[in-house]
């Protein structure tokens, strides 16, 4: 069977030679040339309308006719070349086509497959390219013809698939999911995966260059065209529910997402395909039974309910416990009605797009309104179905009120850790400055009697500096700056004390005592923790101003980790102070801001709003938390929880009030110039020997070189540079034995604990006087008295 090409090439063939019916043609004198010329016209336009590039050429590769294709696919202009010789035409063509050219003159026929032509613009395509030699009527070899195709698009479709493929090729291939890729202007495959061959029945070979309608995929083409609707105005297409039918015969119900995508100037739609049956299994298996519906959902956590023509229709037990209303009441009210007025059309308008199968979130929550009037958060699943013949959705509603609630919490303690921060920063600026002055008055109170007019005066700024010194602890506390001496403490011992002290000076305020036996061991720093109960009884004091009851409760308990994770806490075993109030209470707003810095219910004149700040702080610093319930009118109860350690409880011995001192040598470092003149000054008056360095890398220098005759270091925490932790390891590693007391104005994220622990011999907290320095230096150094 001769090919197209051969039939074309023996057709010209015979029309130049004048052959019909393969035998040669006798020509008249009369008449003959006529019938020839018009032969000729014929051959010409024959060729001229083939539609393909073609020419024929003589020997001297001269052309004797072309076709149109010839001139639009090379780009050529449009004039006549016949007589023209190819090579004229073409002056870029390669040699090795023309030594091809000469080798189909001795009958041969060439078939280029796939060639590169570089154009002489510079640009290159490929073709396709076959010659094929003619012979005239004597048989001898007269000239070739060309058959070229142009295949530079094809090459190009070819190269845009493989770059694509190594793009997307591991994803692609190995997902779980099916995923095809195909052109958006006729829709053909031009790449399938694995999953989508499985899920339709057909291999990759078979679906490339074929469309969806090609295998009958759609059950419906109604679907096809409403999603490719969607497709292009959108852009997008997610989650669209329609059914797929395999090579089989097997109906397949499919969740249908789509985007349309560029791949080098070329518009694809990239779709994946969600295998649905068993879940559509299951749906249609609840629309056909609606006693096998109520057996599934009765006993469910979440509400479930069909959404149809505005009502509910089949809710389960646990809608109707939501909402607080009857089934005949559902029945006889539209669903819009059970939904918050603000949040009615975002819900109205998700309702109607998923009925009509356009994309839509998987969930997304909205409030309600219960029979009482409360409002409540739900979060909402939902599908499209088809019940009794008309579309519905499946609804499913989860309560998630508690769940927002701890999401704000968790905010809250967020925005609370952030402040915490910004004040923790302050009050260790306010206490070096609030140091030189209570070192200064310290010195200048020693030389003085109480006579002096100038003693009185300089006792009022020690006063002065330690109120603020107080404000400035309260700050820390809240920053969690606190915790500085940490000892196993017994907290029935320690809340009877502050309610002693308390009730001393409040005798209108009634309080009563329950303390568990055997109460567990915490790990605390007792004036911190002081302060916390101090603060929460002085809250409760201003909220009974006609005077009340105080309830003081202990016990033991023992916390999961599902309910000290919305804390930021650790499970296990944990000692809980209950303090409760007879007072006016609080409303929800006052609740939520009570732990917040600054804030306060209460005049100008009776308080900061530090207070609860401050003990949030402590309390969480220590690994624990407090709650609080309150309601106006009704009192507060504020619930400390604080983890049980295994230690046993130390007895404090009595630390005398004199001013010990002591002719060692002492290493003063610290970065602020104030805070190390105030603190050479009170050292020497104290009798000792001081060295002072102003940096980390300083001290170090000096304490190598005279090492020997330094008996202590105090050192400061907070410095640029080598800070105090880094300055105390590299002293310890000098000399294991060295005695270290460390110094700050506050505790950055717990490093003074930290060094601490590493065994740094004690801690002193600025701003101090002489009187503590002096028995804090002694107690490290050893003195007999203390």
């Amino acid at each position: 069977m001769l090919s197209r090409r051969d039939e074309f090439a023996k057709t010209a063939i015979g029309g130049i030679r004048g052959d019909h019916g393969g035998n040669a043609m006798s020509i008249s004198k009369n008449g003959g040339s006529e019938v020839l010329k018009e032969r000729q016209v014929l051959l010409q336009l024959f060729i001229e309308h083939t539609p393909a590039a073609v020419a024929m050429c003589d020997r001297d590769m001269r052309y004797l006719a072309y076709s149109r294709r010839w001139i639009t696919d090379y780009g050529l202009p449009a004039e006549n070349l016949v007589g023209k010789c190819h090579y004229d035409v073409f002056p870029d063509i390669p040699d090795h086509w023309k030594a091809e050219h000469e080798r189909c003159f001795s009958g041969e026929i060439i078939e280029k497959r796939e060639e590169v032509y570089p154009r002489a613009d510079g640009t290159v395509e490929w073709v396709r390219r076959d010659l094929v030699p003619w012979k005239d009527a004597s048989g001898q070899i007269s000239g070739l013809i060309m058959f070229t195709e142009v295949i530079t698009e094809q090459k190009r479709a070819e190269e845009t698939l493989r770059k694509s493929e190594e793009k997307f090729g591991k994803i692609f291939r190995s997902n779980p999911h099916s995923i095809t890729i195909s052109s958006l202007e006729d829709g053909r495959y031009v790449d399938v995966n694995e999953a989508f061959c499985r899920l339709v029945g057909w291999n990759k070979k078979e679906l490339i260059g074929r469309t969806s309608s090609d295998i009958g995929l759609w059950k419906d083409p109604e679907d096809r065209v409403k999603a490719i609707q969607i497709l292009e105005r959108s852009g997008n297409l997610r989650n669209f529910d329609v059914d797929f039918v395999n090579r089989a015969g097997d109906e397949i119900a499919v969740l249908w997402s789509a985007e349309i995508i560029e791949l080098d100037g070329q518009k694809y739609i990239i779709s994946v395909v969600t295998d649905m049956s068993d879940r559509k299994r299951a749906e249609q298996a609840l629309r056909e039974s609606e006693e096998q519906y109520r057996v599934l959902v009765e006993h469910a956590n979440d509400a479930i309910f069909i959404a149809q023509d505005g009502k509910l229709k089949f809710p389960n037990p646990r809608t109707l416990d939501l909402i607080g209303y009857s089934l005949e009441e559902i029945e006889k009210t539209l669903f819009v009605d059970f939904i918050h007025p603000e949040d009615r059309s975002l819900v109205v308008r998700n309702y109607e797009k998923r009925l009509k199968g356009e994309e839509l979130p998987s969930t997304y929550s909205f409030r309600i309104v219960t029979k009482t009037g409360e409002i409540r958060i739900v979060q909402i699943n939902a599908v499209r179905i088809e019940w009794k013949g008309k579309p519905a959705s499946l609804n499913f509603l989860r309560d998630v009120t508690e769940l927002k609630q701890l999401e704000e919490q968790l905010m809250e303690s967020h925005k609370m850790e952030a402040i915490g921060m910004l004040a923790g920063g302050v009050a260790h600026d306010f206490n070096n400055l609030l140091m030189g002055i209570q070192g200064s008055a310290s010195l200048m109170l020693l030389d003085l009697s109480p006579g002096h007019p100038h003693f009185e005066p300089l006792k009022n700024i020690e006063q002065h500096v330690q109120s603020a010194a107080s404000i400035t602890r309260q700050l820390l506390g809240f920053a969690k700056g606190g915790k500085y001496e940490v000892k196993p403490t017994n907290l029935n011992q320690l809340l009877r004390q502050c309610a002693e002290l308390f009730g001393r000076t409040k005798k209108e305020i009634r309080i009563r005592e329950k303390y568990q036996g055997e109460i567990r061991t915490t790990e605390v720093d007792r004036s911190q923790l002081e302060q916390v109960i101090l603060n929460i009884f002085i809250n409760a004091w201003q909220a009974m101003p006609d005077g009340g009851d105080l309830f003081i409760q202990t016990e033991n308990v023992s916390l999961t980790g599902e309910y000290t994770s919305m804390f930021q806490a650790k499970e296990g075993p944990y000692v809980k102070v209950s303090i409760t109030d007879t007072g006016v209470g609080m409303d929800e707003d006052t609740k939520q801001r009570i732990f917040e810095p600054f804030f306060t219910t209460k005049k100008m004149d009776r308080g900061t709003g530090l207070g609860l700040a401050s003990a949030y702080g402590i309390v969480r610093n220590h690994g624990g938390f407090i709650t609080v319930t309150s309601e106006i009118g009704k009192g507060t109860t504020f619930s400390i929880y604080l983890p049980a350690s295994e230690k046993e409880v130390r007895e404090e011995r009595f630390v005398p009030q004199d001013i010990p001192k002591g002719s060692e040598t002492i290493l003063l470092i610290d970065d602020e110039e104030v805070i190390l003149e105030v603190g050479v000054n009170m050292l020497e008056t104290l009798g000792y020997r001081v060295i002072a360095a102003s940096s980390g890398e300083e001290a170090l220098a000096i304490f190598k070189e005279k090492r020997h005759e330094i008996a202590l270091i105090l050192l400061d925490m907070i410095m640029p540079g080598m800070g105090g932790g880094e300055v105390f390891d590299t002293i310890r590693s000098v000399d294991p034995e060295a005695k270290v007391l460390l110094s700050s104005g506050y505790s950055a994220n717990g490093k003074a604990r930290e060094i601490l622990d590493r065994g740094c011999n004690g801690f002193i907290q600025k701003p101090f006087d002489i009187k503590q320095l002096s028995r804090k230096v002694r107690e490290i150094l050893g003195d007999p008295s203390l």
